[in-house]
This record gives C-alpha cells, structure tokens and sequence, in this order.
C-alpha cells in the first residue's frame, strides 16, 4: 500500500493554493501539507487553514521553512520566477523531492544552476510542463510515435494568448517587465517549446525569432486617458481593458461561461451581466450565485494579495473599484510600465531535418492553443482550448483522404487546469517519488532544460537580429 507524502509549500500564489494545494485536498490519502511559506499574511493563513497546518509551520520566507532541515518528503516551489533558484537548490542538498513552477528560472544562468544541483542530487527535481501531461498532448505524441503520421515534416503551433489574460498577467501583472521577471517567450512559451521538443525527439539545430511590443504602448493611449482606469477613461464603454469590466464585471468569465455551449453556464453568464439586482438578491440564499455575484477568484484575486487594509471577505463592487484607484491591476494598459513583447514568432530547424515554427500573441478572442502537423502520410490538426474546455484532434490520411476523429473533449466542471494536466502531473511526480523513477521521461529535468535553452535563444536572436547556431549556444552554459 503506498504511503501518503508529506509536503511542504514555498508561494501560497494561484498556482501553490488552487492547483497544488487542491490536489492534496482532493487525494488526501497521496499528499499532505505540512507545512506553508509565503510572506503575504492572507494567502499563508489561508492555505494553513486549508490543510490544518499548526501555526509553528508557517513562516514567512523560505530560508525560515528549511532552518529545522528536511521535514516533508517534497517541497512544492511555486514562488515568482525570480526566486526559483535558491530556494531549488537548498532544498535539494536538504534532501527533498521537488516539483518547481515553470519556468525553471529567469535566467539561463539559473536554469543550468537548478539543472547541474538535480544532476547531482539523488532526488528528484520535476518542473511543471503540464501541457505534457493531458490527455490531448499524449494522444498527438502517440500518434507520432505509433508512424501514423509517418516522418513528420513540419509543425505549425500557435499560442493564442487571449486579450484579456495579455493585459491581466503580461501589460499590468507580474510578467509584464523583463527585468523583474523574464522574456514572455519563456514565462508564457516554455511550456510550447518544450512541446515541440517533447514531440519531434530531436534537439534544436538552429533558431530565429521576431516579435516586439506593437500595441500595448503609451503613444497608443487615447487622448485624455488617465494613469487609471476609474479617474474617468474618455472611452470606457468601448475599451476591453477597462478594468472595472475586467475585475468588476468580471467580463471574460462571462465571456469563457458562454463559450463552453454549456446552455446552464450561459444562463449565469447572462444572469451576471443583464440581471444584476436579481442576481444580488439570489446570492443572499444560494451559495453558487453568491459566488458569481461576488466573485473572488482569477483574475480578481491578484487585487488582494499583498493588501493588508483589504479583508478577503468584501468582495463587494465598491471595494473592488477603491482597490483599482491605486492597484497595478487598474492602471490604463498603455500606460502599465511594461516592455515584454506582445507578439512573437520563433523558427526552429532541428537536428533530424524536421522545421517548427512557434506563433505568440495576446489578441485572441479564446485561451488555447492550436497546431498543425504535416507529416509524409498524414496531416494531423488540433485545438487545445483551455478555459472552455473544447479539444479536437483529427488526423488526414495523404493515400485515402480519410478524417479520422483521435480526440474529442467538451468542458467538464471537474478536470483540473491546463486541460486536466495540472493534477495529471501531480500524480505523476508522486509516483515518481514512490518509485524512485529519478530519470522518469516526464520528469527528468535535464531533459526539461533544453527547451528553456531554446526560450533564451529566441530572444537572443530576437534582439540581436541573428541566427542562433544550438551548438555554439548550449556550450555558452559551460561557463556557469
């Protein structure tokens, strides 16, 4: 009978208390936390609440979790991408089992570092690749491995980064700077290159890339437009990065609720936005309507954290709008401090003479990802829509010009994130550590590194304007 794991958390962010922390409350019988460290009061005693963590396990930073050394079989480190690297490294030479956030880190530096410490160490390091996990990715890599494709030519992926998740995360939120977190290509598209590596099984020979900040800039600000959103914006009611819509109105929840074809989740999305008076008075019986009316999750959380004056139970129209006065999350988009790119296109030429070509962008109606794969006997297409739950793959026979349906999904209210991968790869990391699968294929982080080595290189080639040979690029981390 396998034993239940006992865990530590680093971040109590939307990734350590939704998807980590979840995952332990569902399966208690496989994972346990014991332990909490994050330095924003509310998140810390949220999740301590959630799991009955004594008040003697929770501390404020990660150096103060590991003075007593290793107390837990894992450490979940799901800190900013900037404080990825020490808290890894120490927590390995403490003896720890580890499943990091992606990116690895925000430097390559940092990745070789975290690399060359799980290299080393008798542990095991995952990092969160979810996408590898789902069932819609593992379907597209067997059947490239079972030849139904035959040798695959050419992968066409695109990233279609929706509008309203580019200004929440990428123009006002914690990836919107390089300097305080990292390129967008590798915030956003580690997860999509290691993809294509994951499913062409060959290292990349040569890269280029192109992409800028086109639109998301202050010279594209309406006249008259204030520094905040609620100071009076001159075109508010056309704007679909008004704040208030996004935070308050809560308009791309509604936006996701229609698009699953759900005809349920459609008459709450019409409940929310046409019937509001209605939808208060319900919310004062019915918890579900309760939550909708008051909603408290993403992307509204973010408000709160970090703001002590704020209690997390006023989840009210008017604090919401006082918190936009001076939040990050309220500021005008064109006017947020923000230099990573909001589009990007990287081409790759691998070493077994298959090309790919990676599309990123933040002006998308819909969150998901879609590809096309043209191998020598069949042309596979596929949708990987996220937050409304659609996924598709079809494969085109070349010889008999036969569509065959491999995988077909609609949303389901109770699948985890990333399309189901989130727990997924939880699952697999616990049997890893169970097993002592220390080189398992979905975990194995040198493996892993490569596809961050492949992020760096296209923002190099991105702002250097050149050709990056892999080669010559991957002996650059020797001096690290």
């Amino acid at each position: 009978m396998k034993k239940t794991l006992e865990a530590i958390l680093i971040g109590a962010g939307n990734r350590g208390m939704t998807v980590y922390g979840k995952f332990a409350l569902n399966c208690p019988e496989k994972l346990n936390f014991i332990a909490v460290a994050e330095p924003i009061s509310q998140r810390r005693e949220k999740f301590a609440k959630l799991h009955s963590i004594p008040e003697e396990r929770c501390f404020k930073s990660w150096e103060d979790i590991f003075l007593e050394g290793k107390i837990a079989d894992i450490a979940f480190i799901s800190t900013q991408d900037q404080l990825h690297v020490e808290p890894t490294i120490k927590a390995l030479n403490l003896g720890y089992n580890v499943l990091l956030e992606k990116p690895m880190a925000h430097t390559l530096e940092g990745c070789v570092k975290i690399a060359q410490a799980a290299k080393n160490s008798e542990n095991i390091l995952g990092i969160s690749h979810v996408l590898r996990y789902t069932n819609f990715f593992s379907t597209i890599y067997k059947a490239i491995k079972d030849g139904i494709l035959g040798d695959v030519i050419n992968i066409t992926h695109r990233e279609n980064v929706s509008y309203y998740h580019m200004a929440h995360s990428y123009v006002r939120g914690n990836w919107n700077n390089v300097a305080e977190s990292s390129p967008m290509i590798l915030a956003k598209c580690c997860h999509d290159l290691d993809l294509l590596y994951y499913m062409i099984g060959s290292k990349p020979k040569k890269i280029s890339s192109f992409g800028s900040l086109k639109h998301f800039k202050e010279e594209n600000a309406p006249n008259g437009a204030p520094e905040y959103c609620v100071e009076g914006c001159p075109i508010q009611e056309e704007c679909v990065y008004y704040a208030p819509s996004i935070y308050i109105d809560i308009n791309p929840i509604i936006q996701i609720m229609k698009n699953t074809g759900k005809r349920g989740l459609k008459f709450l999305a019409n409940l929310r936005k046409n019937h509001i008076s209605f939808l208060t008075l319900l919310s004062k019986i019915i918890p579900t309507f309760n939550r909708l009316r008051y909603w408290k999750e993403w992307p509204v959380e973010p408000l709160y954290s970090g703001r002590p004056e704020e209690t997390s139970e006023d989840y009210s129209d008017n604090v919401k709008r006082r918190i936009l006065t001076t939040s990050r999350y309220g500021k005008c988009v064109y006017k947020s401090n923000n230099d990573v790119v909001d589009h990007q296109l990287v081409m790759i030429e691998f070493e077994n003479g298959t090309t790919a070509n990676l599309t990123m962008h933040g002006f998308s109606e819909r969150e998901g990802r879609t590809l096309r794969i043209d191998g020598t006997k069949a042309t596979l297409r596929g949708e990987f829509y996220v937050h409304d739950g659609c996924e598709k793959i079809s494969v085109i026979n070349h010889l008999t010009g036969e569509k065959k349906i491999l995988h077909s999904h609609e949303m389901q209210m109770d699948r985890s994130g990333h399309g189901g991968g989130d727990f997924q790869l939880i699952d697999a990391f616990i049997n890893s550590v169970i097993e002592r699968k220390k080189d398992r294929g979905l975990i194995n982080a040198l493996e892993i590194l490569e596809s961050h080595l492949m992020a760096f290189a296209a923002e190099e080639s991105r702002l250097s304007n050149k050709v990056i040979d892999m080669d010559s690029f991957r002996n650059k981390t020797h001096r690290f």
